[in-house]
């Protein structure tokens, strides 16, 4: 007998997808990252690089560039923190599912907010965030990236509720 293959994600590459999916929502055209926090198989925030609330964004206004680096945007784990923050919600213990490594500052600011892994599909140029997870005892977990297709199957899908035909 052989096994059939689930084309069912686990749980990693799940919410990496959703990570990707809250990277479609990134203003900046430069970069394109997303966020999730999770914890206990529970997301707790998300977030995607973006202009600050109410000010213009990237593709808007166009990139404010300093020292070749957009600064218009906050980056994606910030604003996943800001999120999580403003809904009062204990990030300790969680774990970042992001599209792309951290750059330094969004790593001490993980670090710091008690992030204890990462799980990412892309590296970052020009970082120092692996030195810092690594000498903070961060588990950091490197992914290929996931398949874009969302995987469903409507023609054969079937209610467990049957309605009686009338007569």
């Amino acid at each position: 007998m052989t096994e059939k293959k689930s084309n069912r994600p686990s749980w990693d590459e799940y919410f990496l997808k959703l990570a990707m999916l809250a990277s479609e929502r990134a203003t900046c055209p430069r970069m394109h990252v997303g966020c999730v926090l999770v914890k206990d198989k529970f997301v707790l925030a998300t977030g995607y690089n973006g202009s600050l609330p109410g000010q213009p964004h990237c593709d808007e206004a166009g990139c404010l560039i300093v020292d070749n680096h957009c600064v218009r945007t906050n980056h994606a784990e910030i604003n996943a923190l800001v999120q999580a923050t403003t809904h009062g919600i204990n990030i300790k213990g969680a774990t970042a599912y992001i599209t792309n490594m951290s750059c330094t500052t969004c790593a001490k600011a993980l670090i710091a907010a008690g992030i204890k892994r990462v799980v990412v599909f892309s590296d970052y140029h020009d970082t120092l965030a692996t030195k810092f997870y690594t000498d903070a005892d961060v588990v950091i977990v490197k992914l290929k990236m996931p398949d874009r297709t969302i995987n469903y199957d409507l023609k054969n899908y079937s209610s467990a509720r049957k309605t009686k035909k009338s007569k």
